[in-house]
C-alpha cells in the first residue's frame, strides 16, 4: 500500500508514478487525518511505501503523529519517499527511529528534488522553472521506482554535519517560531468558494461572513494559499507578488 501526503501537489505526483509502475493501492493521508481516520488495514507481509514532503528537514510532524498512532501489524518492508525543494537533511535518522519503534522493516528513504512551493517564507519559482526541475526530478524517480520493485534498500543523501543541524537543532526551532498561521490573510479578490475550508487537511480554516479565518492548528502545507483560484490568499508580506505553485503534472 502507497500512502501520501501532499499540500500542493509533488509528493501527490510522485505517489502516482510510483503506484502507475508497482500497481500499489494509493491511500492520501490528507483526507484521512481530516476525516480524523488512521490507515486502514493491511495484509501481512505488505510492502508499505510512504510519500511526503520535507518540513523543516524531517517529514511532517503530522504524519509522524499519524503513523504513530496507525496500526500496522505484521511483517512490512516500509519505504520513504520525501519530495523536497533542496534536501532532506538528516531525515532518516528519526525515520529509522520510527519504524524501530513501530516494528516495522526500514528500506530507506530516497530524496526527490522538486519545484519549491513554500511561499510563505521561500521564493517560489514561476511555470517554466517548475517544469524544468520536474523533469530533471524524473530519472530520481524512476530510480527510487526500479528500487522498490526490485526489492533494494532506498539510496539516502550522505549524512553531512549541515543536515543533521538542520533535522536536528533547526527542526526544533522551526516549529514553535514559523509554523502558524497568524500571517495568512484574505484580500478583497476573494470569491468565497470555500475551496481553501475544502483543502485544509488540519480544518483549521472556517468561512466567516464569506470569508476565510485561519485557527491555531496549522502545518504549512500551503494548500491554502497555493490553492485559491482567485491567488487571494496572502502569508503577511513575504507572499505578495510570488508564483503559487501547484504541480502541474
Amino acid at each position: 500500500m502507497l500512502f501520501y501526503f501532499s499540500g500542493t501537489g509533488n509528493s501527490a505526483y510522485v505517489a502516482k508514478r510510483i503506484s502507475e509502475v508497482t500497481g500499489e493501492e494509493i491511500c492520501s493521508i490528507n483526507d484521512k487525518i481530516k476525516s480524523d481516520k488512521l490507515a486502514p488495514k493491511t495484509v501481512d507481509n505488505e510492502r508499505l511505501i510512504f510519500v511526503v514532503p520535507t518540513y523543516g528537514w524531517r517529514i511532517p510532524r503530522i504524519v509522524d503523529s499519524w503513523i504513530r498512532n496507525s496500526h500496522f501489524p505484521g511483517n512490512h518492508q516500509v519505504y520513504f519517499v520525501m519530495t523536497c525543494g533542496s534536501d532532506i537533511g538528516n531525515a532518516g535518522r528519526y525515520l529509522r527511529k520510527l519504524c524501530n519503534a513501530k516494528d516495522l522493516d526500514y528500506r530507506g528513504c530516497a530524496e526527490i528534488v522538486m519545484p519549491e512551493n513554500y511561499v510563505a517564507l521561500f521564493t517560489t519559482p514561476e511555470k517554466e522553472e517548475a517544469a524544468a526541475i520536474i523533469e530533471r526530478a524524473e530519472p530520481a524517480i524512476s530510480g527510487v521506482i526500479d528500487d522498490i520493485v526490485k526489492g533494494n534498500n532506498l539510496d539516502e543523501p550522505g549524512q553531512t554535519v549541515s543536515g543533521k543541524i538542520k533535522s536536528s537543532l533547526i527542526n526544533t526551532i522551526y516549529y514553535p517560531t514559523i509554523i502558524h498561521a497568524k500571517k495568512f490573510y484574505a484580500t478583497d479578490a476573494c470569491i468565497s468558494c470555500g475551496k481553501c475550508q475544502k483543502d485544509c487537511p488540519l480544518n483549521n480554516i472556517n468561512m466567516a461572513n464569506g470569508k476565510p479565518t485561519w485557527g491555531k492548528n496549522c502545518t504549512h502545507c500551503m494548500a491554502c494559499i497555493c490553492g485559491c483560484p482567485a491567488e487571494a490568499i496572502e502569508y503577511g508580506s513575504h507572499s505578495k507578488g510570488l508564483p503559487r505553485y501547484q504541480c502541474p503534472k
